[in-house]
């Protein structure tokens, strides 16, 4: 149990360090919250700075999230692996070294699912491509991803009880973090 606990602290305060905002910031490009989409993720430094630049941040997000991923289920088994992945999604989101205002976590997800689920990640990214490709909206295929993601992550747990929650009140964040463009592109009130 103590190893759970310093896993979820430190994927959050690790998941905190956002590397959008780092790196553009080291590169002199300033802060990717204050254009476009005011997010802090690979999206919209992609628009800021170019695929390269977009691609290290994917990378970056990927792979923190992959560690962790590994860590917790060798220390605390792929039941209690979900909520440590929600705790480094949290840190991502609401990061405490950035004002609590970071990136919508989709990067970190397919990290961290890579793996529970390496076969629903690799799937998950063909979804995303596919629906970006028929809408070329990345928020519509990014959802797309985020549902492969998160049922494979769901059979990759054998539907354990405790796990499926941890993994549905990611789902859930996920889908918050995605409500402002879902309102703006449908125009909702």
């Amino acid at each position: 149990m103590m190893e759970f606990l310093l896993l979820t602290a430190s994927a959050y305060f690790l998941g905190s360090i956002n590397f959008a905002i780092v790196v553009m910031a080291a590169t002199g490009r300033g802060d990717p919250r204050t254009k476009f989409s005011g997010n802090a993720g690979a999206t919209n430094v992609y628009r800021q700075a170019g695929l390269f630049w977009a691609a290290v941040i994917l990378l970056l997000d990927f792979g923190r999230a992959l560690l962790f991923s590994f860590l917790s289920i060798q220390w605390s088994g792929k039941t209690l692996t979900p909520w440590v992945g929600l705790f480094l999604l949290l840190g991502n989101h609401f990061p405490c070294f950035h004002q609590f205002k970071g990136g919508k976590g989709v990067g970190s997800y397919l990290g961290f699912t890579a793996a529970l689920s390496p076969l629903s990640s690799a799937l998950s990214c063909l979804v995303w491509v596919a629906g970006y490709s028929v809408f070329r909206v990345p928020f519509i295929a990014s959802l797309g991803m985020i549902f492969i993601l998160s049922a494979g992550s769901m059979i990759a747990v054998s539907w354990d009880a405790p796990a499926v929650i941890g993994i549905g009140i990611t789902t859930m964040l996920l889908l918050a973090n995605h409500w402002p463009n879902i309102k703006h592109h449908f125009r909702m009130k």
